[in-house]
């Protein structure tokens, strides 16, 4: 379990590299509503953007996730968890007006680097933009 990184693991220094090289500043492995006791790997505080590079075992992937062989009744439970817990702070962040990215580990960087840009510079635009009404 020790060998399995939080924060800056192979995928999600991917998404950062791709994301910087299109000009984006971040903060890294913050929580973008600091009473919620959770933690996004990439938060545009300003825009309102949080991105989260989900891992295909860890979040239950549609696609790569293998369940277990072994230990069954402890991480069947734990994976489930896991995703309800991602539901549950997406709902939170959008319900508190934050705009909510999640990639899988196998995304590819560039592309996950250009959605993230158009929702930062989208969310400026729009709050640049006149209300009419």
């Amino acid at each position: 379990m020790l060998g399995n990184r939080s924060r800056d693991s192979v995928p999600e220094l991917a998404v950062r590299r791709a994301a910087h090289a299109l000009g984006l500043r971040y903060r890294v492995s913050s929580r973008p509503i600091p009473s919620l006791r959770r933690t996004a790997d990439m938060v545009f505080p300003r825009a309102r953007v949080a991105v989260f590079v989900d891992g295909c075992y860890w979040h239950g992937c549609p696609e790569h996730f293998r369940p277990p062989a072994t230990h069954t009744e402890y991480w069947g439970p734990k994976i489930e968890r896991n995703r309800s817990r991602d539901v549950d702070t997406t709902l939170k962040l959008c319900a508190a007006g934050w705009t909510v990215l999640r990639f899988w580990e196998h995304d590819d960087p560039a592309s996950c680097a250009v959605r993230i840009h158009a929702a930062v510079h989208g969310a400026f635009t729009e709050a640049a933009s006149p209300r009419v009404g």
